[in-house]
């Protein structure tokens, strides 16, 4: 039957859980990247200042893929595979098939074209799952399905970042390669992803239903059928952006430079202004680049953890403050990595990295989910990526400029940098969005109505 917006049921907690595995795998394949290829690109011969290009993959799909993911998973169905779930499952199979092939790179060309290709499909897979949530749960569960999505990506996440550091140290797996060359550590953990990419989304696909569209979401989706049609959808689009998603956006636009900045630098930064190591071949470097990435398994925990208070802090407070407040712990977590003198209070620096994790893969989807035409919840999720990757290809191709002749290849500055962003977006955010405290109480009356039913 064709259910319409307002009579959707609601779903149990195992539903939820069971149509969020998924984003544990597609995270898994991120946070191996994220945690890693700064490395592998050193170790193949990269200087600091060339990471940032060689990272311009994940933005440059992520604004071109994205909206078309989005806009045809919108005007897709099938009786036995749904609407968005073939997306899922074709991005996680030909990812997982590239994160085999990546650690065996034997030249810089060859581990970017990987990585392209990890993350074309990587966006193929992932951009449905946001769609997904506003698809299949009533409002009064909006906040819990996308804290869910960011309690399966902490948890994703902490295991694949923590994998090199585990293989050598519980199963004492080589961490140093020659120049040229990824450590065995490394490749291991890239396989162990490919199988729990797949693995994780397939479990989705197959324990997941989709509710067909409705007559109205039919008759939207044949106006501008076709790739002009889409083409022109999506310009109309984003000249006709909510309000309240202008405003967001800009608050994104400005929160990811400090988590990308992280992501190009941390790792390295650590192994070499933190531990002293010199290039990968130095025994003092491998151990330091292994602690970075067991520091970012941490703030994954953290956001694991955070997550399962998150919606009632969300409730109390209302989306926008929450997210301020997030935004506010995570860039004090990037700008106190540089002060760090004894290896284990990065710990402390990553706890507010992980804070603010679990609101930005939640909070700012919460507050937009309510204000988008539901016929059209995946192009307008995909526009939404926008403001994510645009940030990151300004960083990819000038942040290079600046770090010989601004920061002087100092890494750790680069994440304070990060951090001044942040700062930034947390100010944004609590001036300029919408306060939705009223909404917000409303929807923690009716959750509270069923906590209180299935008692």
């Amino acid at each position: 039957m064709n259910l319409q917006k307002n009579t959707k049921p609601a779903l149990s907690i195992s539903q939820i859980i069971n149509m969020s595995v998924g984003f544990f795998g597609i995270q898994f394949g991120w946070d191996l990247q994220r945690a890693n290829m700064g490395r592998i690109y050193e170790n193949l011969g990269a200087n600091a200042d060339d990471v940032p290009l060689l990272f311009l993959a994940a933005p440059l799909t992520g604004l071109i893929v994205q909206p078309i993911i989005g806009y045809l998973s919108d005007r897709t169905w099938h009786p036995t595979w749904g609407r968005r779930r073939p997306y899922f499952f074709i991005g996680a199979l030909i990812s997982s098939i590239a994160l085999i092939f990546m650690p065996h790179s034997s030249a810089l060309w060859m581990a970017a074209s990987l990585l392209w290709i990890l993350d074309v499909f990587g966006n193929v897979s992932m951009e449905p799952f946001r769609a997904f949530v506003a698809d299949k749960l009533p409002e009064s569960q909006i906040n819990r399905g996308f804290v869910m999505q960011s309690m399966m990506i902490g948890l994703g996440g902490s295991i694949a970042s923590a994998l090199p550091w585990i293989f050598n140290n519980w199963f004492k797996v080589s961490n140093v390669a020659a120049f040229g060359g990824v450590p065995q550590n490394v490749k291991y953990s890239f396989y162990l992803g490919a199988f729990f990419f797949f693995s994780a989304v397939l479990y989705t696909v197959l324990t997941s239903k989709e509710y067909p569209p409705t007559e109205e979401e039919i008759k939207e989706n044949k106006k501008g059928a076709g790739f002009f049609g889409g083409i022109s959808e999506m310009v109309s689009a984003i000249g006709n952006m909510p309000k309240q998603m202008k405003v967001i956006s800009l608050v994104q636009f400005f929160t990811w430079p400090g988590l990308f900045l992280m992501w190009f630098y941390y790792t390295t930064a650590v192994a070499v202004n933190v531990f002293g190591g010199k290039d990968a071949s130095d025994p003092v470097y491998a151990a330091g680049a292994d602690f970075g990435s067991l520091t970012l398994a941490f703030y994954s925990v953290v956001t694991f953890l955070f997550a399962l208070i998150l919606p009632k802090i969300a409730d109390t407070l209302g989306r926008k403050t929450t997210h301020s407040l997030c935004l506010l712990c995570g860039a004090l977590g990037l700008i106190s990595v540089a002060w760090v003198h004894d290896k284990n209070m990065l710990y402390l620096c990553m706890t507010g990295i992980g804070i603010a994790w679990a609101s930005i893969l939640s909070m700012p989807y919460a507050m937009l989910s309510g204000h988008l035409p539901k016929a059209k919840i995946g192009i307008y999720m995909g526009i939404f990526n926008f403001f994510i990757v645009l940030p990151e290809i300004i960083a990819s191709l000038g942040f290079g400029w600046l770090m010989r002749n601004v920061l002087n290849n100092d890494r750790l500055l680069a994440v304070q940098l990060g951090g001044g962003l942040m700062v930034l977006a947390a100010i944004l955010c609590y001036l300029l969005v919408k306060d939705e405290r009223k909404l917000d109480a409303g929807l923690a009356a009716e959750l509270a109505v069923e906590e209180h039913r299935s008692v």
